[in-house]
């Protein structure tokens, strides 16, 4: 069914009006249909459940559709608006998905979902004062929310305010401990300030906080490597590659935020003749996947 068919059409065609549709020979016949408001109202609600199940499994263009015609039933439901925008957002339509959520954002100012999904959706945009604006917004209104706060971190490194990124970060790790990925990212910030020492203790840090995670663990790899560490950082990398082989696309490591100075090392790592074999041999493990 086309996005741009009428909900009228919709409507009728779920016979959602409570009379029959007439048949041709009663064309000329004049039938004003009974609008049911509460009934309409079930089948937003109940299009807007469907969706959002699409969505926990990534079902994302059929979750659309459904979240779409709910949000035209039900045009002031600013959580059925907010699903709306975030799956635009998923669909990486984000100028769609934030026209959504401002409209959310009028019917429930004080809705911390919906500016921190706008605080996501500027950072994807690349508008970062922005992102900082709504999480911020939302931050004051519940601050206890570790993964908001490292949200902001990341916005103020992309702004290049690094003093404010370590602060946000380590405000993520007061309020959850065990939450690596922030201290992971204290790691890239001072690296690029030149302090390798402390980058890899924070890499160490994480590390021991999830032993399977990917990121530290090559970060840590390409520190010791640089340092002249190399046979520790081949092995490390060498295992790091292998929990998970998306790090090993250089354009996949800067939307993570690694930077100028850690990506430089990491090229000359990712050049060692070991480690483009085990890049060789994790292409061609996922080639073979089913």
């Amino acid at each position: 069914m086309s996005k741009r068919t009428s909900l009228l059409s919709l409507l009728l065609a779920w016979d959602l009006w409570g009379v029959a549709q007439p048949a041709l020979a009663q064309a000329l016949l004049p039938v004003t249909p009974t609008l049911d408001t509460a009934q309409l109202e079930q089948h937003g609600l109940g299009l807007a459940r469907e969706a959002a199940q699409l969505a926990q499994f990534q079902q994302i263009e059929l979750a659309l559709p459904r979240a779409q015609l709910a949000a035209q039933l039900l045009p002031q439901n600013a959580q059925v608006l907010a699903l709306l925008g975030s799956l635009y957002i998923q669909s990486q339509e984000l100028d769609k998905g934030i026209a959504a959520l401002y409209q959310a954002q009028k019917l429930e100012p004080t809705e911390t979902s919906v500016l921190f999904a706008l605080g996501s959706a500027y950072f994807q945009k690349g508008d970062y004062q922005n992102s900082v604006k709504y999480l911020r917004q939302g931050l004051n209104l519940r601050p206890n929310l570790a993964g908001a706060w490292f949200d902001l971190g990341n916005a103020y490194y992309k702004l290049n305010r690094f003093a404010d990124a370590v602060k946000q970060y380590e405000t993520a790790v007061q309020h959850d401990e065990k939450f690596w990925p922030a201290i992971n990212n204290i790691g890239l910030v001072l690296y690029e300030q030149d302090d390798v020492e402390a980058a890899i203790a924070k890499w160490q840090a994480a590390i021991a906080l999830d032993s399977k995670a990917a990121e530290p663990r090559l970060a840590l790899a390409v520190a010791f490597y640089a340092k002249g560490d190399r046979e520790k950082g081949i092995a490390l990398g060498e295992s790091a590659l292998k929990m998970d082989g998306r790090y090993a696309d250089p354009d996949f490591l800067i939307e993570n935020l690694w930077g100028d100075r850690l990506m430089e090392d990491t090229r000359k790592f990712f050049a060692s003749p070991r480690i483009q074999a085990t890049i060789a041999q994790s292409e061609l493990i996922e080639m073979h996947a089913p």
